[in-house]
């Protein structure tokens, strides 16, 4: 009978080389490049059918491409394997620690194959059959690794070079990097040398050993976080804390390139790593002329090419030997010799924070801009408003309500600050885009409500008061300033003769008594006691870019720069584009899950705002910052299901609040507006769409003039109320919609 082989595959890295089809979002092992599945799943395939022998087989993969994977996974018999969710990615070595960790601990010291997600080989059989070649060498205690003979001088392939050769199995001399031109052409004449696939077989004990040996750090880590680690039916997940302790590095570097007595066996398969369009023009079904055409092509005259269009028609006349791959928001041309340095273009659309690397155009991209705009204009103007102005209002004890039941019906809740100068903006913005409705007496009613009922002995505001106007909370909150400066700009934009006055009086409080005594940026709330967040900080600049607006004066300017300035410093983190939320007093993000949090919304919300005020100051760096806020939102913070932003993901992307609220969705529509024409791609079916899942999920659902406020993971309502503060954005998107649109759709 032959020996259990306990086989992973890992299925992590994003495969740049092959955008732009491949994305962070969608890499390319999910991608089926032959019309038989994807890669993952051909692999997956591969290793169930072994001849002979118990094959148990488990797949290392992101916990945030859990979906792809479960969908990937349905109706193979994985023979008592299952996933191993990654929460972030720390490279080979973690991988194949991981491998041995939970082969030791299940199996004992079983043989062990790991082989990657995104390899194209010929057949199972002779894959299996070179594999067993391999068993009494790894048997015996050594680790074996797989080679292909070379027919050119491939750079794109690390080498591996041998020495003497014992029955088949080759003794490894050294293992070498990917080499220039010139080096690959000497490997291919020596005859010595061989490519490596990256496949390995080892006896789980010896891994362990080496480990321990030549990377015990890397060994010891990766046990802490899979001691730690929790099972379901749907596979085990580490927790990130741990995960991310392990050095990150590949199992060549940390092992394979220190130890003694390694076998490799040559791969009696053919065997390509689908690493470039190369690649895939060498293994694809070709024409009588040499080319791979997929997708709605047209190719006249063309010769040994690979074309491949996604959607929208594309046609090629006289091309040869070339690549052109064309996806819904960008297309790649290059000679198929150069297509190894598709990564050029990836690293330079990085640095600008181009949104193209990091996720995949949605499927249900409205084409025609302007599409929405009689839904929107109708909704907000003849069901929303009209309800709102006049259920949404407290006629007996001032103000406005908290929130309306979904038949309509005022709800006794405490009111607000924040709540109160969010309903005065949007009845002010709404004069401002022509509304006919009372917007003054509306206005001077919230305005009257809070400054009889709400300020304080010092010149601020309460944080909240009861139904009566009474007050139930005195704090003074930066985020209700901020809100209330906000409401007042536009307040005097709409002509309210106190409005400019409340407006500097509100400032001279939030200078005495909330800024920072360091001057780096505000406090929470006056006392200065607590954490410090970023967002209090948005909303300000939000208020700060408002009244300039209102005023033309640049000291609001000068406001706003100070924001930006601890954007830059303190909450913008430039290795993975996410914005911090909690911080210590000296702007550190907080001790565990909340330092890691990130709310794709506020994303959405920064970008819009930083884009406003590169206009205002002419500080054009700052419009980078914000397409990489909407890049990883989209990429990293988005329900796949639903295409709703979560509530909070990591920073590795890992959903935290797995509840879509309405706000966050709005914004998006807001950032997507402010992106479109900065120099990215257009951004015109992104803004239908978002405009049309906030109809589909949030608002159609929703009684006339009212809200789904808070919607599940499945797209279930979870809602009980209308909450009256997502009153503002919703006015603010839907006003900036309307006014990008104008003259367009319906």
């Amino acid at each position: 009978m032959s020996e259990r082989i306990v086989s992973f595959v890992m299925s992590g890295g994003v495969g740049s080389r092959l955008w732009p089809l491949s994305r962070e979002d969608n890499p390319k092992q999910f991608h089926d490049f032959s019309g038989d599945g994807s890669m993952l799943a051909k692999t997956l395939r591969r290793l169930a059918a072994r001849p002979a022998g118990e094959t148990p087989i488990f797949l290392i993969a992101a916990e945030r491409h859990a979906e792809r994977v479960h969908a990937d996974l349905a109706g193979l018999d994985l023979a008592g394997g299952g996933p191993l969710f990654e929460p972030t990615g720390r490279n080979t070595a973690a991988a194949v620690a991981l491998a041995t960790l939970r082969t030791l601990s299940e199996f004992g010291d079983s043989l062990v194959l790991v082989v990657p997600s995104d390899h194209e080989i010929s057949t199972a059989e002779q894959f299996w059959r070179s594999v067993e070649a391999g068993a009494v060498a790894a048997h015996a205690g050594r680790l074996v690794v797989f080679g292909i003979k070379p027919t050119q001088p491939e750079t794109g392939y690390g080498y591996i070079e041998v020495a003497a050769d014992r029955d088949g199995v080759f003794d490894v001399s050294r293992f070498v990097e990917k080499p220039d031109l010139a080096t690959a052409q000497t490997y291919l004449e020596a005859g010595t040398f061989y490519w490596n696939t990256g496949i390995f077989l080892f006896r789980a004990g010896a891994m362990r050993d080496a480990f321990a040996a030549f990377a015990p750090d890397i060994w010891q880590a990766t046990e802490a976080a899979y001691k730690a680690a929790t099972s379901d039916l749907s596979g085990l997940y580490m927790p990130l804390e741990l995960y991310s302790a392990i050095p990150s590095t590949s199992i060549d570097y940390a092992i394979m390139e220190r130890a003694k007595g390694i076998a490799m066996v040559p791969a009696g398969f053919r065997w390509n790593d689908l690493g470039s369009w190369q690649s895939l023009l060498d293994v694809g079904p070709s024409d009588n002329q040499g080319n791979v055409i997929v997708g709605d092509v047209v190719a006249i005259d063309c010769e040994n090419s690979y074309i491949r269009g996604e959607g929208r028609l594309l046609s090629a006349i006289g091309m040869k030997d070339v690549a052109i791959v064309s996806t819904a928001d960008a297309t790649f041309v290059a000679p198929v010799s150069h297509s190894q340095h598709v990564k050029k273009i990836v690293e330079q659309l990085e640095k600008s924070g181009r949104l193209e690397t990091r996720f995949t155009p949605a499927h249900d991209r409205v084409i025609e801009s302007g599409a929405w705009r009689q839904r929107v204009h109708h909704w907000l103007f003849d069901e929303t408003l009209p309800l709102w102005s006049t259920s949404g209002v407290d006629e007996r004890h001032g103000g406005f309500h908290e929130a309306l039941g979904f038949d309509g019906s005022r709800l006794m809740k405490p009111k607000r600050m924040r709540t109160q100068a969010r309903q005065v903006y949007a009845f002010a913005v709404a004069k401002e885009r022509g509304w006919t409705g009372p917007a003054d007496r509306l206005i001077a009613h919230g305005i009257d409500f809070m400054t009889g009922k709400g300020r304080t002995a010092r010149g601020g505001w309460v944080r909240t008061l009861n139904i009566d106007g009474s007050v139930a909370d005195p704090a003074e909150d930066a985020y209700d300033h901020s809100c209330v400066l906000l409401a007042l700009a536009h307040a005097h934009i709409s002509g309210h003769p106190d409005a400019l006055r409340l407006g500097e009086e509100t400032f001279a409080f939030l200078d005495a008594h909330l800024e920072d005594s360091r001057m780096t940026g505000f406090l929470e709330t006056s006392d200065g006691e607590g954490e410090r967040r970023s967002n209090p900080h948005m909303h300000l600049l939000e208020a700060f870019l408002a009244w300039h607006q209102a005023t033309g004066e640049r000291a609001y300017l000068r406001r706003a720069a100070q924001i930006i300035d601890l954007f830059r410093s303190h909450f913008f983190d430039p290795e993975s584009w996410t914005l911090g939320e909690h911080f210590d007093d000296g702007w550190k993000p907080v001790a565990g899950e909340k330092g890691s949090w990130t709310e794709p919304g506020h994303h959405f919300e920064w970008a819009s705002l930083l884009v406003d005020f590169a206009g205002r100051s002419g500080q054009t760096e700052l419009t980078a910052f914000a397409r990489k806020l909407y890049a990883s939102a989209v990429a990293n913070g988005l329900n796949r299901a639903t295409g709703l932003s979560y509530g909070a993901v990591s920073r590795q992307g890992l959903p935290l609040d797995r509840v879509s609220r309405s706000w966050p969705q709005a914004e998006a529509v807001k950032a997507a507006i402010a992106l479109d024409g900065t120099g990215g791609p257009d951004l015109k079916p992104e803004i239908e769409a978002r405009v049309g899942r906030l109809f589909r999920w949030h608002i159609d659902p929703a009684p006339l003039g009212l809200w789904i406020d808070r919607i599940d993971e499945r797209g279930r309502s979870l809602a009980t109320d209308v909450p009256a503060s997502i009153f503002y954005h919703l006015v603010c998107a839907l006003t900036q919609y309307l006014d990008g649109t104008a003259g367009e759709g319906g």
